[in-house]
């Protein structure tokens, strides 16, 4: 197993081939996804994949629904998955279901039983699996695999018209049950599921297995490169077979890659599903979830996934990506166009005993010193403020330069204020301080006079707005799982701290999506569904530093 850490494409090199030497004459893709979740980080690099392919080589990419498994999908995952294809940035130039195709899908069965190819088989999915053998030894024949045409044109036909309950029959292809490749040892084609399809309704009681419907499609809409992860390589000859066989007039090819693999995150759409289902989280958009939504509702932005999906490249091994790379993009894109502000997260009140009482001032503050283009803000300050509860400690460390008796620091964008008088409740903590303030000391006064060690944020009380910030860490350990284990065991009981403290009066108007760079904090969202007027509440996106190197 390796590391990744630098990009590549293999697949573009082969569509640029194709291309110059006139295997294809347009290079058509499409981002295949099953309605039956939400879309993950992992889907979001396959998406980049697909469509910026098209893009780049002029070409088009098709956004269809591999909705063939009813009793699985919804219409809310559908929709989920349009807009987050839209959100990343991309626009799709056909809009498909395979439900859209079971007629045609049909007929092409048809065409397999009459060319001896495909039989209505009468066991149970157990017995098929026990009969299909191993990869060392080979399977067994059906007893029911030489049926004539005949009758498996009429019982193919009775499957259809509902005559027949789940599981009774299914419908397989005949190929090579002593092949050495398992996935061509009489594969099944159609299986019997009496369920309402969100897309076809009653219309249909038989469904298309998806390695049988998957070639189909790609071949009925023109698809040039099927790209697909590397789990389907061993089904590359069953998807050649069924073109082959059912006789398309355009054969596709299909390519695969490496799929996208995190550290301390889970990619089983199954296991997602299974957070929700269990409320292990708040839904399939909570922020601690690698869903496009949750990592939306996080604060990530689509340029940052873009960026960070081109970075890791497309390559035939297998490799786990760190997740500090994914956090680096999004550092990235957000240093230029987040406001820099100041959020006390644990406040601790000090008064300032030598500032006129009842006077408030407003203080120039730059909103991003490294771009000039965002301007400046005003920031209130008067006699109460709120620090951080942890800028003091009533005994400090050594090396320690931020508050503490007798220690004078810098407010940013402030004064200098030295800590005079610490006051405790009855139970000893510590719940004010009284400072003073040297009037001589203002920020972009031009003081050249003594100089501090510390600088801490702050903000003004009388002003402040009340706000719930929520600090993320991840929410799975990479830990093995044990014998009788669930990955539910290995959840991380503080993925999610909530805090409330207090933010600059000028987010008092926040809404949601909007982003802010809090000063020593982080980069924070402002959470679309939980924020209310007058109380934002804020997602931590990444913290400011990392250690992780592009």
């Amino acid at each position: 197993m390796e590391t990744k850490t630098s990009s590549s494409n293999f697949i573009k090199n082969i569509v640029a081939e194709d291309l110059s030497s006139g295997k294809v004459k347009e290079v058509i893709t499409r981002f295949p996804p099953e309605p039956n979740g939400y879309l993950h980080i992992g889907h979001a690099k396959s998406i980049c994949l697909n469509f910026e392919l098209a893009d780049e080589f002029k070409g088009k990419t098709n956004l269809r629904f591999d909705d063939t498994n009813p009793v699985k999908e919804d219409v809310e995952y559908v929709e989920s998955i349009k807009q987050d294809v839209q959100w990343l940035g991309f626009e799709w130039d056909g809009l498909f279901f395979a439900s859209d195709y079971f007629g045609e899908m049909y007929e092409r069965a048809l065409l397999l039983i009459r060319k001896g190819l495909a039989y209505v088989d009468d066991q149970t999915a157990d017995q098929i699996r026990e009969t299909r053998g191993t990869l060392t030894a080979p399977g067994q024949e059906s007893p029911y695999r030489n049926r004539t045409v005949e009758e498996n044109l009429d019982l193919f036909g009775r499957m259809k018209d509902g005559e027949f309950a789940d599981g009774q029959k299914v419908l397989r292809a005949k190929i090579d049950m002593a092949s050495p490749n398992v996935n061509l040892r009489d594969p099944i084609l159609y299986r019997v599921v009496h369920a309402f399809h969100h897309n076809t309704g009653d219309k249909w009681c038989i469904y298309p297995m998806y390695a049988f419907a998957h070639p189909l499609e790609d071949a009925i809409e023109g698809v040039t490169h099927s790209i697909c992860t590397l789990e389907f390589e061993d089904q590359r000859p069953f998807y050649d077979w069924v073109i082959r066989e059912s006789e398309m007039k355009w054969v596709p090819r299909q390519y695969e890659f490496a799929r996208l693999n995190l550290t301390n995150t889970v990619m089983s759409k199954r296991k997602l599903k299974q957070l929700v289902d269990e409320k292990a989280v708040d839904g399939w958009d909570d922020p601690r979830m690698p869903t496009i939504s949750g990592l939306r509702r996080k604060g990530y932005t689509p340029e940052a996934i873009r960026a960070f999906c081109r970075e890791i490249g497309v390559a035939k091994s297998y490799g786990i990506v760190d997740e500090r790379m994914l956090e680096h993009f999004i550092r990235e894109d957000l240093k230029l166009k987040a406001l820099r502000t100041m959020a006390v997260l644990q406040p601790l009140k000090v008064v300032i005993t030598n500032y006129p009482e009842g006077q408030v001032e407003w203080l120039d503050a730059e909103n991003n010193s490294e771009n000039p283009d965002m301007g400046h803000r005003q920031i209130p300050f008067s006699r109460e403020i709120y620090i951080e509860r942890d800028d003091f400690m009533d005994n400090p460390p050594p090396k320690y330069f931020r508050l503490f008796p007798g220690n004078e620091v810098r407010l940013k964008h402030a004064y200098f204020i030295k800590c005079e008088e610490v006051v405790l409740d009855s139970e000893g903590n510590v719940v004010e301080l009284r400072c003073t303030y040297d009037p001589e000391t203002k920020s972009g006064s031009g003081f050249a006079g003594r100089k501090v060690k510390g600088t801490i944020h702050w903000v003004e009380a009388t002003h402040a707005v009340p706000a719930q910030f929520r600090l993320y860490e991840p929410l799975i350990t990479d830990e093995e799982e044990e014998e009788g284990q669930s990955f539910l065991d290995h959840l991380n009981p503080n993925s999610l701290e909530t805090l409330e403290g207090f933010v600059e009066q000028g987010m008092k108007e926040s809404v949601g999506g909007d982003k802010y760079q809090f000063f020593r904090h982080g980069y924070f969202n402002v959470d679309p569904k939980d924020s209310t007027a007058g109380h934002p509440v804020f997602n931590r996106i990444v913290s400011l530093k990392s250690s992780f190197t592009v």
